[in-house]
Parts: C-alpha cells; structure tokens; sequence
C-alpha cells in the first residue's frame, strides 16, 4: 500500500505546512501540501463546521488572487479534521508558499460578512459553517505556528519500520 500519509509518523508530527506529496502530470508538477493545524491524536479536532468554513474561505482566496488562481488545483479538509490539503501547480516548497499561507490567514482572521458560496444552490451543506470558531483556529495557527515556523514544523517525520 503506498499512501503518502499513512507513513508519516502521527505520534510526533507537528502543526505546520508540509509537502505530502509531488505529482508529475504531462510536463507539470503538482505539489500537495498537508497544512497542518492540529497536532493528530493529541489535540482535539476542528469541527466540521469549521473545516467547512476553512475549505471556503480558502479557496476563495487562492483562486481570486492574481498570482496564485491559475496554480491552485484543489484546497479541502484533511478527513482527520487535523488540518486542509492544498494542491499547486509547480514544483514547491512550504518556503514558496509561507508569505501566501500567511496573507490567506489573514484574510480569514480579518474576513466580516457573508460566508462565500452559503447558499443552498451553491453548496451541499450550506448550513454547516461557523466563522466565529473558524477565525480563533486561524488565529492561533498563523500566530504560534506561520510567524515562527520552524525546519520541525516543515519536514515529515517519517516512520521507522
């Protein structure tokens, strides 16, 4: 079985911004990465309603932002609720998208209004978002975790078997 993910070792892994995995696609590369808010089985999970709110406001912001529109791919939530996966064309590094991660949180934290795409022609599950909880996660990530980020907080620790 090779999934990237079920080799990572969960016991020690930290919140931050890692690459999952890279693809090559044609002549392209695409870079996944795990963005990482919750430390897995130690911290308790984010809400559904909260990843949801995540996935939308995310990728609102990537795909209305000049530089960065034409290179997302796909911005979801982890199944876990530890964190969201971000695909992006090119061949990438957490240091190549850190400033971007940084600005995207801000835009959540400072973010007021409707939640985009909240109607139920527009989404499956219109109802399940919570902007309250979903800009006190945000908050906490981009302070403790994207202003400071560390080599440990963007390397995988890998299992030993």
């Amino acid at each position: 079985m090779d999934v990237t993910s079920f080799g990572i070792n969960h016991d020690v892994l930290l919140r931050g911004i890692y690459v999952s995995r890279k693809d090559i696609i044609n002549d392209g590369i695409l870079t996944t990465f795990d963005i990482r808010m919750k430390e897995p089985n130690r911290e308790p999970v984010m809400d559904t309603s909260v990843m949801h709110t995540l996935e939308h406001l995310m990728a609102v912001y990537f795909r209305s932002n000049n530089e960065w529109a034409d290179k997302t791919i796909y911005i979801g939530p982890m199944g876990c609720r530890t964190g969201m996966y971000a695909i992006f064309k090119g061949d990438l590094e957490p240091h190549n998208i850190i400033e971007k991660m940084k600005e995207c949180y801000q835009y959540i934290i400072n973010f007021k209004g409707e939640i985009p795409a909240t109607k139920s022609y527009m989404c499956g599950n219109y109802l399940d978002h919570n902007l309250v909880i979903t800009q006190i996660e945000c908050k906490k990530f981009y302070d403790e975790i994207l202003m400071n980020i560390k080599e440990e907080n963007m390397v995988y620790p890998k299992q030993q078997y």
